[in-house]
């Protein structure tokens, strides 16, 4: 039986997440011409939003997954697992940059090139250590799981002799027909 995961690090997110979120709509209604009119709104209401969704947003690496929460009316809840975890990679655009924050995305084992990342996340403070922590445990679990997968010498030996069966069999087949 598996000992329950262990949280080992929980990440913290930059409140400048929420200044991004506000601007990005801003210029999301800038881009949609038609919708400038709305911008007044967009500040008024949407920072009550961003403001619940900050508070929702979390982050933990455990000893076997990486999980992660997020979202005020649509909520997301995501379990990863380290040993499918292919690529961790660093985003950053003008408006990022502006708000000194990056995107760490997170594609796994299975998931189409064309399709977007697995996981995106916005303003992790330490991004960089979280990454190298989360890349640290993926190898720690792949190396255990490898090792024990190793067929040891009396199961291959077991193998060997049902395979040498299985050969003689055909054989004697082959001969009747």
């Amino acid at each position: 039986m598996t000992e329950p995961a262990k949280t080992l690090l929980e990440a913290s997110f930059n409140p400048k997440i929420k200044s991004y979120l506000l601007w990005y709509g801003v210029l999301m209604c800038i881009v949609m011409i038609f919708t400038i009119p709305f911008i007044p709104l967009w500040l008024i209401f949407a920072s009550y939003f961003v403001n619940k969704y900050f508070e929702r947003l979390h982050c933990e690496l455990t000893t076997r997954s990486l999980k992660f929460n997020k979202g005020y009316i649509f909520r997301t809840e995501k379990t990863i697992p380290l040993d499918k975890i292919q690529d961790l990679t660093f985003k950053e655009g003008p408006l990022l940059k502006a708000f000194g924050l990056s995107i760490l995305q997170i594609e796994t084992a299975g998931s189409s090139a064309s399709a977007s990342a697995d996981l995106s996340l916005i303003g992790i403070v330490n991004a960089s250590q979280f990454r190298d922590k989360v890349l640290d445990q993926r190898d720690l679990v792949t190396e255990n799981t490898s090792s024990s997968s190793a067929p040891s010498s009396d199961n291959s030996e077991n193998v060997l002799e049902v395979l040498k069966d299985i050969r003689a069999s055909l054989e004697r087949i082959e001969k009747s027909k």
